[in-house]
């Protein structure tokens, strides 16, 4: 099955377990993979017959700036359910990265797969 990508979609947010975190906005990272059959799309050229992928990044952008957890687990969880939720997709790869939590790492975060593939 084809699948369509987003990588490295920044948004601001409230995300954390310690008193200071939920005072402040942190970046987050969202990489999504979403199992979608392109086939149509690629014959007739229109949007209408694809994923809209600008239009799941203005839903998550919209959820992700609104919310407050305290877990990347939660957060990617919550995603993940709204994209399964809202949009022609069974199946999705989702990667939620914390950028700048542990000292000495670039990000670390949660990947998760939901939903199921085609076969």
């Amino acid at each position: 099955m084809d699948r369509i990508f987003i990588e490295n979609l920044n948004v601001q947010t409230v995300i954390g377990i310690y008193d200071w975190e939920r005072e402040i906005k942190q970046s987050v990272s969202l990489d999504l993979e979403m199992e979608f059959d392109i086939k149509r799309a690629a014959q007739t050229d229109s949007i209408e017959d694809t994923l809209d992928y600008k239009a799941v990044c203005k839903r998550l952008i919209l959820f992700i700036e609104d919310s407050d957890f305290q877990l990347v687990e939660a957060l990617a969880e919550s995603c993940a359910a709204i994209v399964l939720a809202d949009f022609p997709v069974n199946w999705l790869r989702l990667k939620l990265g914390k950028p700048g939590a542990v000292r000495g790492s670039s990000t670390v975060g949660v990947i998760i797969e939901r939903g199921t593939p085609a076969v």
